[in-house]
Protein backbone atom coordinates (compact mmCIF):
# COMPACT_ATOMS: atom_id res chain seq x y z
CA UNK A 1 0.00 0.00 0.00
CA UNK A 2 1.19 3.95 -0.13
CA UNK A 3 3.26 4.86 2.30
CA UNK A 4 1.76 8.42 2.49
CA UNK A 5 1.15 9.43 6.05
CA UNK A 6 -2.35 10.70 4.32
CA UNK A 7 -2.78 7.40 2.77
CA UNK A 8 -6.43 5.61 4.41
CA UNK A 9 -9.65 3.25 4.55
CA UNK A 10 -11.43 5.57 2.25
CA UNK A 11 -9.32 5.73 -0.84
CA UNK A 12 -9.00 9.64 -0.75
CA UNK A 13 -5.24 11.10 -0.14
CA UNK A 14 -4.22 14.63 0.14
CA UNK A 15 -0.55 15.89 -0.12
CA UNK A 16 0.63 17.73 3.33
CA UNK A 17 3.23 20.29 3.84
CA UNK A 18 4.89 17.43 6.27
CA UNK A 19 3.88 16.76 10.00
CA UNK A 20 4.84 18.28 13.46
CA UNK A 21 4.61 16.75 16.74
CA UNK A 22 4.43 18.73 19.37
CA UNK A 23 4.66 17.63 23.22
CA UNK A 24 3.42 20.97 25.24
CA UNK A 25 0.61 23.76 24.88
CA UNK A 26 3.45 26.36 24.24
CA UNK A 27 4.69 23.99 21.38
CA UNK A 28 1.46 23.95 19.72
CA UNK A 29 0.99 28.14 20.16
CA UNK A 30 4.48 28.18 18.68
CA UNK A 31 3.35 26.57 15.63
CA UNK A 32 -0.10 28.44 15.04
CA UNK A 33 2.17 31.65 14.46
CA UNK A 34 4.53 30.36 12.45
CA UNK A 35 1.77 28.93 10.32
CA UNK A 36 -0.18 32.85 10.65
CA UNK A 37 3.67 33.81 9.66
CA UNK A 38 4.33 31.56 6.63
CA UNK A 39 0.41 31.18 5.67
CA UNK A 40 0.83 26.73 5.96
CA UNK A 41 -2.73 25.55 6.90
CA UNK A 42 -2.30 23.52 9.47
CA UNK A 43 -4.37 20.30 10.19
CA UNK A 44 -4.05 19.01 13.78
CA UNK A 45 -4.92 15.21 14.55
CA UNK A 46 -4.91 13.39 17.91
CA UNK A 47 -3.96 9.68 17.07
CA UNK A 48 -4.68 9.50 13.50
CA UNK A 49 -7.19 6.77 13.79
CA UNK A 50 -10.19 8.24 12.31
CA UNK A 51 -11.04 4.97 10.39
CA UNK A 52 -13.54 5.34 7.76
CA UNK A 53 -13.98 9.24 8.40
CA UNK A 54 -10.31 10.38 6.88
CA UNK A 55 -8.15 9.06 9.49
CA UNK A 56 -4.75 11.84 9.17
CA UNK A 57 -6.01 12.94 5.86
CA UNK A 58 -6.98 17.11 6.22
CA UNK A 59 -10.07 18.07 4.38
CA UNK A 60 -8.01 20.03 1.42
CA UNK A 61 -4.13 19.92 0.03
CA UNK A 62 -0.78 21.47 1.23
CA UNK A 63 -1.75 21.43 5.12
CA UNK A 64 0.69 20.66 7.77
CA UNK A 65 -0.11 18.18 9.94
CA UNK A 66 -0.21 18.41 13.77
CA UNK A 67 0.33 15.14 15.11
CA UNK A 68 -0.74 15.49 19.03
CA UNK A 69 -0.33 11.79 19.98
CA UNK A 70 3.01 12.88 21.94
CA UNK A 71 0.67 14.65 24.19
CA UNK A 72 -0.98 11.93 26.26
CA UNK A 73 -0.67 12.68 29.78
CA UNK A 74 -3.57 12.57 32.48
CA UNK A 75 -2.98 16.13 33.73
CA UNK A 76 -4.61 15.06 37.22
CA UNK A 77 -3.54 11.36 37.93
CA UNK A 78 -3.43 12.13 41.52
CA UNK A 79 -6.32 13.39 42.03
CA UNK A 80 -8.74 10.76 40.60
CA UNK A 81 -11.16 9.36 42.47
CA UNK A 82 -14.39 7.66 43.51
CA UNK A 83 -15.29 11.11 44.77
CA UNK A 84 -13.60 13.03 41.97
CA UNK A 85 -14.52 10.99 39.21
CA UNK A 86 -13.03 13.34 36.39
CA UNK A 87 -9.63 12.89 34.24
CA UNK A 88 -8.32 15.82 32.45
CA UNK A 89 -6.60 14.44 29.32
CA UNK A 90 -4.76 15.07 26.68
CA UNK A 91 -5.88 14.77 22.76
CA UNK A 92 -2.61 11.97 22.29
CA UNK A 93 -4.41 9.68 25.73
CA UNK A 94 -6.44 6.94 24.34
CA UNK A 95 -9.12 4.17 25.13
CA UNK A 96 -6.46 1.68 26.19
CA UNK A 97 -4.08 3.74 28.19
CA UNK A 98 -6.87 5.17 30.49
CA UNK A 99 -8.51 1.62 30.76
CA UNK A 100 -5.19 0.59 32.18
CA UNK A 101 -4.59 3.92 34.34
CA UNK A 102 -8.24 3.04 35.82
CA UNK A 103 -7.49 -0.58 36.10
CA UNK A 104 -4.48 -0.10 38.58
CA UNK A 105 -5.59 3.03 40.20
CA UNK A 106 -9.52 3.56 40.77
CA UNK A 107 -11.09 0.15 39.10
CA UNK A 108 -14.15 0.86 40.76
CA UNK A 109 -14.55 4.10 38.34
CA UNK A 110 -14.76 3.38 33.90
CA UNK A 111 -15.58 5.66 31.14
CA UNK A 112 -17.64 5.83 27.86
CA UNK A 113 -15.87 3.51 25.57
CA UNK A 114 -16.18 3.16 21.70
CA UNK A 115 -15.57 0.23 19.72
CA UNK A 116 -13.03 2.19 17.50
CA UNK A 117 -10.27 -0.01 18.83
CA UNK A 118 -7.71 0.43 22.03
CA UNK A 119 -5.47 3.20 20.46
CA UNK A 120 -7.98 5.57 19.57
CA UNK A 121 -8.38 9.27 20.77
CA UNK A 122 -10.50 9.70 23.68
CA UNK A 123 -10.59 13.90 22.37
CA UNK A 124 -10.31 13.17 19.18
CA UNK A 125 -13.77 10.65 18.92
CA UNK A 126 -15.36 12.89 21.98
CA UNK A 127 -14.59 16.03 19.76
CA UNK A 128 -15.81 14.46 16.31
CA UNK A 129 -18.76 13.56 18.44
CA UNK A 130 -18.69 9.91 18.66
CA UNK A 131 -20.87 7.51 20.45
CA UNK A 132 -20.06 5.27 23.27
CA UNK A 133 -21.68 2.71 24.48
CA UNK A 134 -23.16 4.69 27.27
CA UNK A 135 -23.97 8.22 25.33
CA UNK A 136 -22.63 10.63 22.96
CA UNK A 137 -19.22 11.24 23.90
CA UNK A 138 -20.19 15.13 23.43
CA UNK A 139 -21.53 14.73 26.63
CA UNK A 140 -18.62 13.29 28.56
CA UNK A 141 -16.46 16.65 27.45
CA UNK A 142 -16.02 19.84 29.41
CA UNK A 143 -13.42 22.33 30.33
CA UNK A 144 -11.62 22.56 27.64
CA UNK A 145 -8.10 24.49 26.66
CA UNK A 146 -7.33 24.83 22.93
CA UNK A 147 -5.29 27.13 21.08
CA UNK A 148 -6.85 29.62 18.50
CA UNK A 149 -5.95 30.28 15.05
CA UNK A 150 -4.95 33.81 16.57
CA UNK A 151 -2.27 31.67 18.87
CA UNK A 152 -4.49 32.65 21.91
CA UNK A 153 -4.79 30.23 24.58
CA UNK A 154 -8.66 30.07 25.43
CA UNK A 155 -9.97 28.43 28.49
CA UNK A 156 -13.72 26.80 28.70
CA UNK A 157 -16.00 26.68 31.72
CA UNK A 158 -14.54 27.50 35.31
CA UNK A 159 -11.21 26.36 33.63
CA UNK A 160 -9.94 30.25 32.75
CA UNK A 161 -10.67 30.91 36.46
CA UNK A 162 -7.06 28.84 36.85
CA UNK A 163 -6.14 24.98 37.55
CA UNK A 164 -6.12 25.57 41.46
CA UNK A 165 -9.79 26.52 41.48
CA UNK A 166 -11.89 24.16 43.06
CA UNK A 167 -14.59 24.65 40.19
CA UNK A 168 -11.77 24.42 37.49
CA UNK A 169 -12.87 20.22 36.88
CA UNK A 170 -16.40 20.02 38.56
CA UNK A 171 -18.76 22.58 37.12
CA UNK A 172 -19.25 21.52 33.30
CA UNK A 173 -20.56 25.02 32.18
CA UNK A 174 -19.12 28.07 33.58
CA UNK A 175 -20.69 31.65 33.37
CA UNK A 176 -21.72 32.98 30.52
CA UNK A 177 -22.08 31.56 27.11
CA UNK A 178 -20.72 27.83 26.50
CA UNK A 179 -18.21 28.35 24.03
CA UNK A 180 -17.10 24.54 23.97
CA UNK A 181 -19.21 23.87 21.08
CA UNK A 182 -17.06 26.11 18.68
CA UNK A 183 -14.50 22.93 18.81
CA UNK A 184 -16.96 20.26 18.50
CA UNK A 185 -17.06 19.87 14.57
CA UNK A 186 -15.37 22.88 14.30
CA UNK A 187 -11.98 24.42 13.80
CA UNK A 188 -11.78 27.29 15.63
CA UNK A 189 -8.65 25.95 17.42
CA UNK A 190 -6.13 23.30 18.82
CA UNK A 191 -7.98 21.36 22.30
CA UNK A 192 -5.05 20.44 24.10
CA UNK A 193 -6.90 19.09 26.72
CA UNK A 194 -10.32 18.18 28.40
CA UNK A 195 -11.92 17.13 31.57
CA UNK A 196 -13.59 13.96 30.52
CA UNK A 197 -16.29 12.52 33.04
CA UNK A 198 -15.82 9.26 34.38
CA UNK A 199 -18.14 6.47 34.98
CA UNK A 200 -18.58 4.97 38.18
CA UNK A 201 -19.24 1.04 38.01
CA UNK A 202 -22.19 -0.52 39.43
CA UNK A 203 -22.42 -3.49 41.55
CA UNK A 204 -24.40 -5.90 38.92
CA UNK A 205 -23.74 -5.22 35.26
CA UNK A 206 -24.91 -7.30 32.58
CA UNK A 207 -25.62 -7.08 28.25
CA UNK A 208 -28.99 -7.87 27.17
CA UNK A 209 -29.27 -9.10 23.31
CA UNK A 210 -32.31 -9.21 21.70
CA UNK A 211 -33.09 -11.33 18.33
CA UNK A 212 -35.89 -9.68 16.75
CA UNK A 213 -37.78 -12.51 15.41
CA UNK A 214 -39.45 -10.96 12.30
CA UNK A 215 -37.38 -8.28 10.31
CA UNK A 216 -41.02 -6.06 9.36
CA UNK A 217 -41.09 -5.69 13.03
CA UNK A 218 -38.19 -3.77 13.04
CA UNK A 219 -39.83 -0.52 13.51
CA UNK A 220 -41.65 -1.58 16.25
CA UNK A 221 -38.74 -2.97 18.14
CA UNK A 222 -37.21 0.80 17.52
CA UNK A 223 -40.38 1.96 19.49
CA UNK A 224 -40.30 -0.47 22.51
CA UNK A 225 -36.18 0.10 23.10
CA UNK A 226 -36.77 3.49 23.16
CA UNK A 227 -39.75 3.47 25.60
CA UNK A 228 -37.17 1.00 27.50
CA UNK A 229 -34.60 3.74 27.28
CA UNK A 230 -36.72 6.52 28.58
CA UNK A 231 -37.97 4.44 31.35
CA UNK A 232 -33.97 4.02 32.23
CA UNK A 233 -34.39 0.55 32.07
CA UNK A 234 -31.91 0.14 29.30
CA UNK A 235 -28.47 2.23 30.62
CA UNK A 236 -26.39 2.89 27.80
CA UNK A 237 -27.16 3.31 23.67
CA UNK A 238 -29.02 0.17 22.22
CA UNK A 239 -27.03 -1.05 19.21
CA UNK A 240 -29.12 -2.72 16.88
CA UNK A 241 -26.97 -4.66 14.51
CA UNK A 242 -27.99 -6.34 11.36
CA UNK A 243 -27.27 -9.51 10.10
CA UNK A 244 -24.47 -8.68 8.06
CA UNK A 245 -22.64 -6.46 10.58
CA UNK A 246 -23.31 -8.85 13.60
CA UNK A 247 -21.71 -11.39 11.38
CA UNK A 248 -18.67 -9.79 10.55
CA UNK A 249 -18.15 -8.90 13.55
CA UNK A 250 -18.07 -12.95 14.74
CA UNK A 251 -16.46 -14.39 11.72
CA UNK A 252 -13.06 -13.90 12.93
CA UNK A 253 -13.09 -14.79 16.30
CA UNK A 254 -15.56 -17.98 15.43
CA UNK A 255 -12.81 -19.23 13.05
CA UNK A 256 -9.56 -18.79 14.88
CA UNK A 257 -11.14 -20.34 17.81
CA UNK A 258 -11.96 -23.31 15.33
CA UNK A 259 -8.78 -23.33 14.13
CA UNK A 260 -6.55 -22.89 17.14
CA UNK A 261 -8.36 -24.61 19.79
CA UNK A 262 -9.74 -27.23 17.76
CA UNK A 263 -7.09 -27.78 15.52
CA UNK A 264 -9.24 -27.28 12.27
CA UNK A 265 -7.51 -26.69 9.05
CA UNK A 266 -8.56 -23.15 7.62
CA UNK A 267 -10.54 -23.98 5.10
CA UNK A 268 -13.11 -26.61 7.94
CA UNK A 269 -12.91 -23.62 10.20
CA UNK A 270 -14.38 -21.46 7.92
CA UNK A 271 -17.22 -23.63 6.74
CA UNK A 272 -17.72 -24.43 10.33
CA UNK A 273 -18.02 -20.87 11.32
CA UNK A 274 -20.77 -20.12 8.55
CA UNK A 275 -22.74 -23.37 9.78
CA UNK A 276 -22.21 -21.93 13.81
CA UNK A 277 -23.52 -18.19 12.35
CA UNK A 278 -26.39 -19.58 10.71
CA UNK A 279 -27.56 -21.57 13.64
CA UNK A 280 -26.50 -18.59 16.73
CA UNK A 281 -27.12 -15.72 14.52
CA UNK A 282 -30.20 -16.53 12.50
CA UNK A 283 -32.58 -13.04 12.75
CA UNK A 284 -32.02 -10.60 10.49
CA UNK A 285 -31.62 -8.19 13.30
CA UNK A 286 -30.21 -8.24 16.72
CA UNK A 287 -29.46 -5.75 19.82
CA UNK A 288 -27.38 -5.01 22.43
CA UNK A 289 -27.38 -2.99 25.82
CA UNK A 290 -26.34 -2.80 28.66
CA UNK A 291 -28.52 -3.04 32.36
CA UNK A 292 -26.91 -1.83 35.52
CA UNK A 293 -27.43 -1.23 38.73
CA UNK A 294 -27.91 -3.23 42.39
CA UNK A 295 -29.00 -6.92 41.82
CA UNK A 296 -32.26 -6.20 42.62
CA UNK A 297 -32.51 -2.99 40.33
CA UNK A 298 -30.65 -5.30 37.26
CA UNK A 299 -33.28 -8.50 37.98
CA UNK A 300 -36.25 -6.17 37.98
CA UNK A 301 -35.48 -4.25 34.73
CA UNK A 302 -34.58 -7.19 32.57
CA UNK A 303 -38.07 -8.92 33.97
CA UNK A 304 -39.68 -6.24 32.51
CA UNK A 305 -37.58 -6.03 29.27
CA UNK A 306 -38.38 -9.39 29.07
CA UNK A 307 -42.26 -8.86 29.51
CA UNK A 308 -42.16 -6.18 27.08
CA UNK A 309 -40.02 -7.42 24.26
CA UNK A 310 -41.11 -11.25 24.52
CA UNK A 311 -43.59 -11.01 21.75
CA UNK A 312 -40.99 -9.14 19.27
CA UNK A 313 -37.69 -10.94 20.25
CA UNK A 314 -35.69 -13.70 21.76
CA UNK A 315 -34.09 -12.50 25.36
CA UNK A 316 -30.65 -13.55 26.23
CA UNK A 317 -29.02 -12.11 29.14
CA UNK A 318 -24.74 -12.22 28.95
CA UNK A 319 -22.59 -12.03 32.03
CA UNK A 320 -18.61 -12.84 32.32
CA UNK A 321 -19.70 -15.66 34.99
CA UNK A 322 -22.26 -16.75 32.24
CA UNK A 323 -19.64 -16.91 29.34
CA UNK A 324 -17.07 -18.48 31.51
CA UNK A 325 -19.04 -21.51 32.80
CA UNK A 326 -20.01 -22.32 29.03
CA UNK A 327 -17.10 -22.31 28.30
CA UNK A 328 -15.43 -24.01 30.89
CA UNK A 329 -18.81 -26.69 30.08
CA UNK A 330 -18.19 -26.92 26.41
CA UNK A 331 -14.32 -27.39 26.16
CA UNK A 332 -13.84 -30.95 27.01
CA UNK A 333 -17.02 -31.31 24.63
CA UNK A 334 -15.11 -29.79 21.48
CA UNK A 335 -15.34 -33.22 19.91
CA UNK A 336 -19.58 -32.48 19.03
CA UNK A 337 -19.56 -30.16 16.13
CA UNK A 338 -22.76 -28.44 18.26
CA UNK A 339 -20.73 -27.87 21.17
CA UNK A 340 -17.64 -26.67 19.00
CA UNK A 341 -19.91 -24.08 17.58
CA UNK A 342 -21.16 -23.02 20.58
CA UNK A 343 -17.49 -22.64 22.79
CA UNK A 344 -16.38 -20.82 19.41
CA UNK A 345 -19.29 -18.05 19.87
CA UNK A 346 -18.59 -17.71 23.34
CA UNK A 347 -15.07 -16.91 22.50
CA UNK A 348 -16.00 -14.65 20.12
CA UNK A 349 -18.69 -13.09 22.10
CA UNK A 350 -16.64 -12.09 25.16
CA UNK A 351 -14.90 -9.19 23.96
CA UNK A 352 -17.61 -7.73 23.05
CA UNK A 353 -19.61 -8.39 26.14
CA UNK A 354 -16.79 -7.00 27.92
CA UNK A 355 -17.16 -3.53 25.50
CA UNK A 356 -20.26 -3.28 26.20
CA UNK A 357 -19.10 -3.30 29.68
CA UNK A 358 -16.75 -0.58 29.83
CA UNK A 359 -13.78 -2.51 28.18
CA UNK A 360 -12.02 -1.28 24.86
CA UNK A 361 -11.04 -3.87 22.18
CA UNK A 362 -9.76 -4.35 18.84
CA UNK A 363 -11.60 -7.21 17.83
CA UNK A 364 -13.91 -4.89 14.95
CA UNK A 365 -11.11 -3.86 13.72
CA UNK A 366 -9.12 -6.86 13.76
CA UNK A 367 -11.97 -8.25 12.34
CA UNK A 368 -11.60 -6.20 9.14
CA UNK A 369 -7.88 -6.93 8.98
CA UNK A 370 -8.22 -10.80 8.84
CA UNK A 371 -11.29 -9.96 6.50
CA UNK A 372 -8.73 -8.63 4.06
CA UNK A 373 -6.19 -10.94 4.61
CA UNK A 374 -3.40 -8.50 6.43
CA UNK A 375 -0.40 -10.24 7.24
CA UNK A 376 -1.25 -9.68 11.45
CA UNK A 377 -3.94 -8.31 13.53
CA UNK A 378 -2.40 -4.91 14.93
CA UNK A 379 -5.46 -2.76 14.45
CA UNK A 380 -3.17 0.69 13.78
CA UNK A 381 -2.02 -1.03 10.70
CA UNK A 382 -5.99 -0.94 9.28
CA UNK A 383 -4.68 1.95 7.07
CA UNK A 384 -1.60 -0.08 5.81
CA UNK A 385 -4.34 -3.02 4.29
CA UNK A 386 -6.50 -3.59 1.44
CA UNK A 387 -9.27 -2.88 3.48
CA UNK A 388 -11.89 0.10 2.17
CA UNK A 389 -13.98 1.58 4.23
CA UNK A 390 -16.54 4.46 4.18
CA UNK A 391 -19.14 5.62 6.62
CA UNK A 392 -22.45 7.19 5.53
CA UNK A 393 -24.21 7.76 9.03
CA UNK A 394 -28.11 9.58 8.87
CA UNK A 395 -29.01 11.41 12.33
CA UNK A 396 -32.54 10.00 12.82
CA UNK A 397 -35.45 11.00 15.11
CA UNK A 398 -35.94 8.26 17.38
CA UNK A 399 -39.25 6.76 15.37
CA UNK A 400 -39.55 2.91 14.69
CA UNK A 401 -41.42 3.57 11.19
CA UNK A 402 -39.41 6.55 9.74
CA UNK A 403 -36.11 4.18 10.88
CA UNK A 404 -37.24 1.54 9.02
CA UNK A 405 -38.33 3.29 6.16
CA UNK A 406 -34.56 4.82 6.35
CA UNK A 407 -33.20 1.62 6.38
CA UNK A 408 -35.10 0.06 3.40
CA UNK A 409 -34.07 2.87 1.10
CA UNK A 410 -30.62 2.69 1.74
CA UNK A 411 -30.35 -0.84 1.65
CA UNK A 412 -32.08 -0.88 -2.24
CA UNK A 413 -29.36 2.25 -3.17
CA UNK A 414 -26.72 0.13 -2.04
CA UNK A 415 -28.20 -2.51 -4.07
CA UNK A 416 -28.06 -0.54 -7.03
CA UNK A 417 -24.15 -0.75 -6.62
CA UNK A 418 -23.89 -4.16 -6.12
CA UNK A 419 -23.25 -3.22 -2.48
CA UNK A 420 -24.18 -5.17 0.83
CA UNK A 421 -24.00 -2.34 3.98
CA UNK A 422 -22.96 -2.81 7.29
CA UNK A 423 -25.23 -1.30 9.54
CA UNK A 424 -25.51 -0.92 13.37
CA UNK A 425 -28.93 1.20 14.43
CA UNK A 426 -27.55 3.46 17.72
CA UNK A 427 -30.38 5.05 19.91
CA UNK A 428 -28.15 7.41 21.64
CA UNK A 429 -30.80 9.81 23.66
CA UNK A 430 -34.36 10.00 24.11
CA UNK A 431 -35.39 11.61 21.26
CA UNK A 432 -32.92 10.57 18.91
CA UNK A 433 -30.62 7.33 17.18
CA UNK A 434 -27.88 7.58 14.58
CA UNK A 435 -27.20 4.99 11.95
CA UNK A 436 -23.71 3.55 11.56
CA UNK A 437 -23.43 2.39 8.12
CA UNK A 438 -20.07 1.30 6.10
CA UNK A 439 -19.39 0.04 2.85
CA UNK A 440 -15.98 -2.25 2.70
CA UNK A 441 -14.57 -2.59 -0.74
CA UNK A 442 -10.84 -3.23 -1.67
CA UNK A 443 -8.90 -0.21 -1.53
CA UNK A 444 -6.54 -2.25 -4.23
CA UNK A 445 -8.99 -2.35 -6.94
CA UNK A 446 -9.57 0.77 -8.76
CA UNK A 447 -12.96 -0.29 -9.90
CA UNK A 448 -13.93 -1.22 -6.29
CA UNK A 449 -12.75 2.34 -5.19
CA UNK A 450 -14.74 4.23 -8.05
CA UNK A 451 -18.03 2.02 -7.23
CA UNK A 452 -18.04 2.54 -3.01
CA UNK A 453 -17.69 6.12 -3.51
CA UNK A 454 -20.08 6.21 -6.19
CA UNK A 455 -22.33 4.48 -3.58
CA UNK A 456 -21.45 6.52 -1.00
CA UNK A 457 -22.66 9.73 -2.67
CA UNK A 458 -25.79 8.12 -3.70
CA UNK A 459 -26.43 7.01 -0.04
CA UNK A 460 -25.86 10.89 0.93
CA UNK A 461 -28.43 12.32 -1.96
CA UNK A 462 -30.69 9.89 -0.75
CA UNK A 463 -30.46 10.96 3.19
CA UNK A 464 -30.66 14.76 1.56
CA UNK A 465 -33.63 14.04 -0.33
CA UNK A 466 -35.93 12.55 2.48
CA UNK A 467 -34.90 15.43 5.06
CA UNK A 468 -32.17 13.49 6.59
CA UNK A 469 -28.32 14.63 7.53
CA UNK A 470 -25.12 12.44 8.88
CA UNK A 471 -24.26 13.21 11.60
CA UNK A 472 -21.15 13.28 11.40
CA UNK A 473 -19.01 13.64 8.18
CA UNK A 474 -15.54 12.39 6.38
CA UNK A 475 -12.78 14.94 5.23
CA UNK A 476 -13.88 13.99 1.71
CA UNK A 477 -17.68 14.86 2.03
CA UNK A 478 -17.20 17.83 3.36
CA UNK A 479 -17.76 20.03 0.31
CA UNK A 480 -21.06 18.68 -0.29
CA UNK A 481 -22.46 19.26 3.01
CA UNK A 482 -21.09 22.50 3.76
CA UNK A 483 -21.79 25.69 1.39
CA UNK A 484 -21.26 29.26 1.96
CA UNK A 485 -24.75 29.83 0.72
CA UNK A 486 -26.51 28.52 3.40
CA UNK A 487 -27.03 31.31 6.38
CA UNK A 488 -25.86 28.71 9.27
CA UNK A 489 -22.62 27.80 7.42
CA UNK A 490 -22.51 31.60 6.55
CA UNK A 491 -22.48 32.62 10.50
CA UNK A 492 -20.23 29.79 10.93
CA UNK A 493 -17.96 31.03 8.74
CA UNK A 494 -18.15 34.60 10.43
CA UNK A 495 -17.17 32.99 14.02
CA UNK A 496 -14.54 31.32 12.86
CA UNK A 497 -13.33 34.60 11.34
CA UNK A 498 -12.78 36.45 14.65
CA UNK A 499 -11.14 33.53 16.29
CA UNK A 500 -8.72 32.27 13.13
CA UNK A 501 -8.76 35.16 11.31
CA UNK A 502 -6.37 33.54 8.82
CA UNK A 503 -8.48 30.56 8.75
CA UNK A 504 -5.37 28.33 9.52
CA UNK A 505 -6.75 25.66 11.60
CA UNK A 506 -8.51 22.79 9.36
CA UNK A 507 -9.41 25.13 6.46
CA UNK A 508 -13.08 23.76 5.00
CA UNK A 509 -13.81 20.86 8.69
CA UNK A 510 -17.07 21.77 9.42
CA UNK A 511 -16.58 25.27 8.25
CA UNK A 512 -16.97 26.76 4.62
CA UNK A 513 -13.51 27.24 2.96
Amino acid sequence: MNNDITANVTGVQRQTRGVVKPTSVQEVRDIVLQARRDGVPLYPISTGLNWGYGSRAPVTDDNRVVDLSGMNRILNADEISVDNPVAVIEPGVTQAQLFRFLQEHCPELSFNVTGSGKDTSLLGCALDRGVGYFGPRYEDVFGLEAVLGTGEVLKTGFRRLGEQSPLAHAHPHGLGPILDGLFFQGNAGIVTSACLQLRPRRPREVAVSLSLRRTEDLGELINVLARLKRDGLLTSVTHIGNKARNQSTLMHGITDYLIESCALTPEKARTEAEHALDMLAPYEWSSLAAVTGNRGQVRAAVREIRRRTNRLARLVVLTEGMLSLGQAVLKPLRFLPKARASAAAIHAMRPLHRLALGEPTDVPIQNLLWKFGHPNRRAQELDASRCGLLFVNPALPLDGALAAKTVAGMEAVAREYDHVIYMTLNIETPTSMVAVINLLFDRTNAEEVERAHACADALLEHMIQAGLSPYRARADMMNQLISADDPYWNNVRSIKGVVDPDNIIAPGRYSPL
